[in-house]
């Protein structure tokens, strides 16, 4: 599928939006997707059954986690150009790998890791989040013509549910209104052209999650199935109906469907953290997104095929570090270490880590960047050597930074202890050591879970790829066998 063309830098916040009203209005009147026929493809064999994607919203720094640089501790009047990484490095369990403070945690479960420190990104310009967010968990740079599914939708509509009544697709973590940028987060946040019932459930609050898979209170099951009946009905007489494909109503309709199911099942116990023993919850609770971790731990026990779980894209908070960067992130460290340890450490006492791809990744990483200083207009640190810090809250990373990320990956069949490509020591902090696009990490990803990169649906009488135009190429080194 080609790609419209990119935003200019001077486009609007609300021609981006529109641009992506449009493709969903297209989306809303196609006919069902089908395996593209002419295109040849052989769906390698799986080393993994389920995906848990642990997504840090806002634009991880790496040098910040888990690629630390030269150490410089806040001293006013140091030179801006020599600040690097804002957190010493700390040891790990494999040998000669470190990555930040405040991550010891997750330094002891390295040994079950690859970890990959070269992903890169394009430069999208304007409106670097949401189109960065969109690029990466659809492997599409917006806009395009049609609503491109989201990574776990394609799991969803390939693979199919690996328990009948469970959603092959969960989202937990991230709210969808009064976040800001809230169109945009939706934009990505859907199953595209594949239909409602490949699209995700979303909890954006874990400890609500319980609530979300109940009848109403006092709702007797025969009630409730005829509460479905008349929704079928109304779907059926919805006035926007001369808008929709007979594919999209018939996919939303099996998509109440399947919630309906799950609402009868004993599976919906997995989304009850109240069930899970204290000494475990409390292991697990930095927050929501530990709460978030531990969900999915539950869900994957449980059948689910691909959960995301996210800190929150909020525009100016958490990983979205433009003010008092370190100790922004040093909160964001506690929130990650704990939960995410346990996790890996939880999934391999369970039997499951082995056949369960965990991935920490980011929009984007970022490089350190001076902002709000008065009287500096600079944007690049080597056009003003001479910059100095002086105060406290301008300590840190911020610039968005596109030239080196890195990307944790846990079981599923990667190797473990294994670290792949570097970036360069010193400032710009770009991939130097085998880059890996977007379309390589999904190729990667997909293969691991059994899809192959080239698989294809015919969209508009045209082929639309799993990775972009189908040139996605999995990372073969971080594989364990082969």
């Amino acid at each position: 599928m080609m790609n419209m063309s990119p935003l200019d830098p001077q486009n609007t916040r609300r021609e981006f939006l529109q641009q992506l009203a449009a493709a969903t209005t297209a989306t809303m009147s196609m006919s069902a997707p089908r395996l593209f026929a002419d295109e040849k493809f052989v769906q390698p064999k799986p080393t993994a059954d389920a995906c848990i994607l642990l997504w840090m919203g806002g634009g991880m720094a790496a040098p910040e986690t888990f690629d630390p640089k030269r150490y410089q501790p806040f001293e006013k009047g140091a030179l801006v150009k020599n600040i690097l990484s804002t957190f010493p490095a700390i040891p790990t369990a494999v040998d000669g790998v470190k990555i930040c403070q405040g991550l010891e945690r997750i330094a002891k479960v390295m040994d079950r890791a690859t970890l990959i420190r070269s992903a890169v990104q394009p430069d999208l310009g304007n409106i670097l989040h949401s189109r960065h967010q969109y690029h990466w968990h659809t492997g599409y740079v917006p806009p395009q013509t049609v609503a491109a599914p989201h990574l776990g939708a394609w799991m969803s509509r390939v693979l199919g549910p690996r328990n009948a009544v469970m959603p092959a697709f969960i989202n937990v973590g991230q709210r969808l209104e009064g976040v800001g940028e809230q169109e945009e987060l939706k934009a990505f946040t859907t199953a595209g052209f594949f239909g409602n019932e490949f699209g995700p459930m979303n909890l954006p609050y874990p400890e609500d999650a319980a609530q979300s898979v109940r009848p109403p209170k006092g709702m007797e099951p025969g009630r409730f199935a005829n509460r479905q009946k008349l929704f079928r009905a109304l779907v059926d007489k919805n006035p926007h109906r001369e808008f929709m494909s007979d594919h999209q109503q018939e996919s939303l309709l099996r998509s109440m469907e399947n919630a309906h199911r799950l609402i009868s099942s004993k599976e919906r116990t997995a989304f009850d953290l109240a069930l899970e023993p204290k000494e475990s919850f409390d292991k697990y609770n930095t927050g929501r997104f530990g709460q978030g971790c531990l969900l999915a731990r539950r869900l994957v026990e449980n059948g689910a095929r691909f959960v995301e779980v996210t800190t929150e894209y909020v525009p100016f908070l958490h990983w979205d570090t433009h003010a008092s960067g370190h100790d922004t992130v040093a909160g964001m460290h506690k929130q990650m270490d704990a939960p995410i340890a346990q996790l890996v450490l939880d999934l391999e006492a369970r039997g499951l880590l082995d056949r369960t791809l965990v991935i920490i990744a980011s929009e984007f990483s970022r490089d350190a960047m001076i902002e709000g200083i008065p009287g500096s207009n600079a944007r690049d640190q080597a056009t003003a050597p001479s910059e100095t810090l002086q105060e406290a809250k301008h300590y840190g990373l911020h610039r968005h930074w596109t030239g080196g990320t890195s990307v944790v990956m846990f079981g599923g069949g990667m190797k473990r202890g294994f670290v792949y490509g570097a970036t360069a020591d010193e400032r710009p902090l770009v991939a130097v050591k085998n880059p890996v696009s977007v379309a390589d990490l999904h190729a990667t990803i997909f293969t691991a879970m059994g899809i192959s990169p080239k698989t294809a649906f015919d969209v508009e009488r045209r082929p639309f790829y799993a990775t972009e135009d189908g040139k996605g190429r999995a990372v073969r080194e971080v594989f364990a066998r082969g």
